[in-house]
């Protein structure tokens, strides 16, 4: 059994705080599944791959589309999976908020390798010999307007920025196109049902969702909410993007703040930059 740094004992029997919670036998069982929503559902056209290090942990950064579905995501995944073996782990962060709604889906995607979006447990992660795999721009990019379909969107969030230079690890970035229309976002009520909220009314679960979508998508035709999905049947791109390695790491560099923006807008453009190109050979 992998070695895994210590991780936080309040906390050991939620979902998604224990490393040890990945199950390789629910992967494999998931596996036929995933194969088959990727080659007849999807229909996925990947590329990129080679630049995953062979024997290096990284920090994969994506953004992503398609609702709590996310179903980019899962074909990323799957393609880890199927390339790199079942037995080789990649951690993804998961919202805390998840376990807080549904402890049950948050079991489940523990089995898959989700563990809990803490600095915590992705240095643990790291310090196992695993490499990370995390969504910056949230809940806020996965229902991001059907209009910014073609942007990356990070809701300015650099947490990230600051785990890759402490735990010196490059950035490798995961981008994807089309599943945006899996689910057709029309706008976001979020402000106006936090005013609806601050006159007493509770929020649903009594959890703010930090988004609050209005969208084509089935089963319910026009959902309102983050509600679960099941996707549209469309293509989606996905690319692995070569590494990008800062000039400084280390706890000052991370500390830095300016050079922490700084960092993140290299990130973003780089990504924005190989999303275009995704695109552009999507349309060819």
């Amino acid at each position: 059994m992998e070695k895994h740094a210590e991780q936080p004992s309040h906390s050991q029997k939620k979902p998604g705080w224990s490393l040890d919670a990945r199950d390789v036998e629910f992967i494999k069982s998931l596996m036929p599944i995933w194969g088959f929503l990727y080659d007849y559902y999807f229909r996925v056209k990947t590329s990129g791959w080679e630049n995953v290090p062979t024997n290096e942990k990284v920090l994969f950064v994506g953004s992503h589309n398609g609702g709590l579905a996310s179903p980019d995501m899962q074909m990323m995944m799957y393609d880890w999976f199927r390339r790199f073996g079942v037995e080789r782990p990649v951690y993804g962060l998961m919202h805390p908020k998840v376990a807080e709604v549904s402890p049950e889906v948050a079991e489940l995607a523990a089995k898959v390798g989700a563990i809990t979006a803490h600095p915590k447990m992705a240095i643990a992660a790291f310090r196992s010999g695993a490499s990370v795999l995390v969504y910056p721009g949230g809940i806020q990019d996965v229902f991001r307007l059907h209009s910014l379909r073609d942007k990356i969107y990070f809701h300015n969030r650099h947490a990230f920025i600051k785990l890759a230079l402490r735990e010196q690890v490059p950035i490798v970035p995961a981008i994807s196109w089309g599943a945006h229309d899996t689910l057709i976002v029309l706008a976001d009520l979020h402000k106006i049902i936090q005013k609806i909220h601050s006159l007493g009314i509770p929020w649903l679960f009594n959890v703010d969702p930090e988004v609050f979508p209005v969208y084509l998508g089935l089963p319910w035709g026009i959902g309102i909410g983050p509600l679960p999905n099941i996707p549209f049947p469309v293509q989606i791109y996905t690319r692995i993007c070569p590494p990008i390695i800062f000039e400084r790491y280390g706890r000052e560099a991370a500390g830095d703040a300016a050079y922490v923006d700084a960092c993140y807008q290299i990130v973003v453009s780089k990504m924005q930059q190989e999303l275009d190109e995704l695109i552009e050979g999507s349309r060819e």
